[in-house]
Parts: structure tokens; C-alpha cells; sequence
């Protein structure tokens, strides 16, 4: 897939207070094979890229979602406009995955198989869950507890509720 540039503005969904998004219109979606279940590089204004996925908006539009932490970095807000890059990634997970956790999937083969049978969706969770922590300490216990947990469900029922212990 050949990079894809395009401009739109940053927009805010309505049903959830405080999401922001960069719209991504049918003719892109077509572009990047007409599929929603498509995990990308996405670069704003040439300055910050970040892993991100299609979400369908309707009409054949979808959006990637944007935080404010990345618009806060990037001096943007509601409304603005900026240049988008797309380009397909291709990491193993779509998201990088925290070293804690690597580590102990290092050392935990029954463990990183049963991540492994996960489907992307629910890794991509437990990886987010865990790098969504500054310290070193918390992102292991959270990497231990999951895993851990993951290990004694039955396999088709794994559910993140479950896997936290709850």
C-alpha cells in the first residue's frame, strides 16, 4: 500500500464527550482497500505519527480516533485543519508493545500462547492497558495479573473483565 495524503478537519464525536477524530473519506477508505479491519500509520502535519485503526462512520467514511494528549502535542483543537498520511502498518500487534510486558512473554511460554490465540482486538487491549501507566512497577503487576489470569479462562472466554480478576 502506497502512502496516502490527504486533508481534513479535526472533528469531535458527540456521543462520547471529549473524542476527537480525523476523518477519513470514502475515497481514502476505497484507497486503502474498501476494508475497515485495516491497522495504520497515521503522521499529522508531518510531525507526529501514531498507530491507529479505521472505524466506519457511515455512507462508506470512517474516522481515526485522535487523543487529546496527541492534539495537545501537535498546538491543534476542534475545528483545525491538518494534513494527514496514511500508510498500512506493519507491526506484529499494531501498537508497540511495553517491555514488561515483552519480557514476560518472554519468559512465559503457556502464557504468550494463550496471548497469542487472543484475537488482535483483545491484545491490542491488554497491551494498551499496560503501557497506559508511567511506572515500571504498576506496568509489571498489570502484565503479571493479566496474563496470569488469561492463563486459568477457558479459551474462547477471555474476557478483559475476567482477565483483571474481577
Amino acid at each position: 500500500m502506497a502512502l496516502i495524503r490527504y486533508s481534513t478537519q479535526i472533528n469531535r464525536l458527540e456521543h462520547l464527550v471529549g473524542m476527537h477524530y480525523l476523518e477519513v473519506p470514502r475515497q481514502v477508505v476505497q484507497q486503502l482497500g474498501g476494508k475497515f479491519n485495516l491497522r495504520l500509520l497515521c503522521t499529522v502535519n508531518d510531525k507526529l505519527t501514531f498507530q491507529g485503526g479505521l472505524v466506519a462512520l457511515g455512507q462508506g467514511d470512517a474516522y481515526i480516533s485522535i487523543s487529546n494528549k496527541r492534539l495537545k502535542q501537535l498546538g491543534l483543537k476542534y475545528g483545525d485543519w491538518v494534513s494527514v498520511s496514511l500508510e498500512e502498518d506493519k507491526s506484529q500487534y499494531g501498537m508497540a508493545v511495553p517491555e514488561e510486558l515483552a519480557e514476560l512473554l518472554r519468559q512465559d511460554e503457556a502464557g504468550r500462547q494463550r496471548f497469542e490465540r487472543l484475537t488482535p482486538g483483545r491484545q491490542r487491549y491488554i497491551i494498551h492497558y499496560v503501557s497506559s501507566v508511567k511506572n515500571t512497577q504498576l506496568r509489571v503487576d498489570r502484565a503479571i495479573t493479566l496474563i496470569e489470569n488469561l492463563k486459568r479462562l477457558p479459551v474462547g472466554k477471555e474476557s478483559f473483565r475476567e482477565m483483571l480478576g474481577m
